[in-house]
């Protein structure tokens, strides 16, 4: 038997905005400050189960976020990324990056490079800045 879905059935996730195709959830990793997911509120595995619609709505949160923590956060880079080999549920991943991260260059998934700097992140500023930038299904 299947183990259940961990995006169906999310535990304890920091929502930062949602509508009822999506939610944006702040990933609680200090390595990585500001790091979010865009999830697709209904389980399918890839951008091409949706509708043209669906995909633009998705992609537009996806570059919503990624708008909010360049302006929040000054990072050096963003990264984007759409996996979902060890979770078959759509999520984007949106990831600040900065200089003096563990693993800058490389991916956040690559070994570390350096003990990375920590730093903090205003949840509540986040929240009202995707408030401001996202748009409502």
């Amino acid at each position: 038997m299947n183990a259940p879905c961990p995006l169906c059935q999310p535990d304890r996730e920091t929502v930062l905005w949602q509508d009822r195709l999506a939610r944006v959830v702040l990933v609680d990793d200090p390595a990585y400050p500001g790091f979010c997911r865009v999830i697709w509120q209904a389980h399918v595995a890839e951008m091409t189960d949706l509708a043209p619609a669906q995909r633009r709505h998705l992609m537009g949160l996806v570059w919503g976020v990624e708008t909010v923590l360049r302006q929040t956060l000054q990072p050096a880079k963003i990264n984007l990324a759409s996996l979902g080999n060890q979770v078959p549920h759509l999520h984007w991943h949106v990831i600040p990056r900065f200089a003096d991260d563990a693993t800058f260059p490389d991916a956040i998934w690559a070994a570390r490079r350096r003990p990375g700097v920590t730093r903090g992140v205003d949840v509540a500023a986040l929240r009202e800045a995707l408030q401001m930038v996202l748009p409502a299904a």
